[in-house]
């Protein structure tokens, strides 16, 4: 039940991240600003941009598949994992949310902005973190079947 309730949220996400990708390819300037440092900038067209995410995008969401081939008799890793690439997911639409402003023309404090990415980096990294945790509590407290 829990893992079709993930694959449930994991299809979603996916479907918003890709409608995000599509919002932002059509506001972003010809050349897109990826990286810029003092005095340095790496820029990439936005076709290339646009392509990359993409690419991106499918190879990690088509993780699921394969792992859902790998590991086809363990439901709680597979529930795990697709919580896993929904926080992926979350943090792409922010990422990409960042750099349609960043190359937007409009006048943005992005000292307020980017606790938001930062928050879901660490939500990422406990979700991935809860899997070990989750693992070790089941041996240490797992119940012996009684004859």
């Amino acid at each position: 039940m829990v893992l079709k309730l993930f694959k449930a949220f994991w299809f979603a996400s996916v479907m918003a991240v890709m409608i995000n990708l599509l919002f932002v390819y059509a506001g972003l300037p010809e050349q897109v600003v990826v990286q810029e440092e003092t005095g340095a900038r790496i820029l990439a067209d936005r076709e290339l941009f646009f392509y990359l995410v993409t690419f991106i995008l499918i190879i990690i969401n088509a993780l699921v598949y394969l792992f859902s081939k790998l590991y086809s008799e363990q439901e709680h890793f597979r529930a795990w994992f697709h919580g896993l690439i929904i926080t992926m997911n979350i943090f792409f639409i922010l990422a990409l949310n960042v750099v349609q402003v960043y190359n937007s023309a409009e006048k943005f404090d992005f000292s307020r902005i980017g606790f938001v990415i930062y928050a879901s980096l660490v939500l990422m990294i406990c979700w991935a973190a809860t899997w070990p945790l989750y693992s070790i509590y089941r041996r240490l407290f797992a119940k012996e079947a009684v004859l």
